[in-house]
């Protein structure tokens, strides 16, 4: 008895194994093989497949070595923001394939095609190549057919003529204030002097929005916003070890608080939530009484 519980015991595992290997090497080669051969039939030109990590190497290497090297600021900044796709569309043409660890991604600049492709959300399926992404960009960015289209219908209204001209005095102030610490810098100096405005740029954007979706809960905004650039940044450090299997769900320091930042960030969202919920139904309940 004791025998036959062990052999198949053995087989079971050595079954599980086999399809754990076959798994593997389906996603690695077979089906990426594969999807390369029907993208070149069908006239597409791209880079060979490297198994696993694909470009991601070779895009991230031309990255760091690009923006290793000063500029002057009448360069064209191209190069130095995105150098791989830069030596692709010199060697393919403005259609071309890459590859995203194991998955091809495919690279279109007729404003044709690409109107084409926004417009039939449901024919043209995002990839969801990176799940680790949805902590920061969830929404209308990666989402699907009914789903994408539902959430298009709920912000639409946000984004007519006469809810912007409100915005209005909220832009003015946040624009001033930040004009008016460059101001600052510049009398400081008693001269004409360099400015770095992205920082400011990046402060102003963050504040306007905080400003119109947040109302009274700006400070809330703010907080939302600083969470979210440090995901950011945790997002692209984990990025470049994406080809690694099963890395996003390690409890590495850079995984554990990306989720604690996302999590805090539903908390703070769901507070404000709550609280213009309860004001809107206090003032159903005046209007009632009155």
């Amino acid at each position: 008895m004791e025998i036959s519980v062990a052999s198949v015991t053995i087989s079971v595992a050595i079954a599980v194994v086999s399809w754990w290997i076959w798994r593997t090497l389906q996603w690695v080669w077979f089906k990426p093989k594969m999807l390369e051969s029907y993208l070149r039939r069908q006239g597409l030109a791209g880079t060979p497949y490297t198994p696993l990590v694909g470009d991601l190497k070779r895009n991230f290497s031309m990255l760091a070595e690009a923006r290793s090297k000063p500029i002057n600021l009448t360069d064209d900044i191209t190069p130095r923001i995105v150098p791989y796709p830069l030596q692709m569309f010199k060697t393919y043409g403005r259609t071309f394939f890459t590859w995203l660890g194991p998955i091809p991604t495919i690279t279109i600049m007729d404003p044709e095609q690409i109107k084409e492709v926004f417009n039939k959300v449901y024919d043209f399926q995002k990839a969801h190549t990176f799940p680790l992404a949805r902590l920061i960009a969830a929404g209308l960015v990666s989402y699907d057919g009914d789903k994408w289209a539902k959430h298009r219908r709920i912000i639409n209204p946000a984004f007519h003529l006469e809810k912007i001209k409100n915005m209005v005095p909220a832009f003015h102030k946040s624009c001033s204030e930040i004009v008016g610490k460059w101001d600052k810098l510049v009398s400081d100096k008693e001269s004409s002097c360099e400015v770095d405005v992205w920082p400011g740029l990046v402060s102003m954007t963050a504040d306007v929005i905080s400003r119109t979706a947040f109302g009274s809960s700006y400070v809330e905004g703010q907080r939302i916003f600083e969470l979210q650039a440090e995901i950011a940044q945790l997002i692209i450090q984990a990025f470049r070890k994406a080809f690694i299997p099963g890395y996003r769900y390690l409890p590495t320091k850079g995984n554990r608080r990306m989720k604690a930042a996302a999590r805090e960030i539903q908390i703070i969202l769901r507070g404000i939530g709550n609280r213009r919920m309860k004001a809107a139904a206090r003032e159903i309940q005046v209007i009632l009484r009155g």
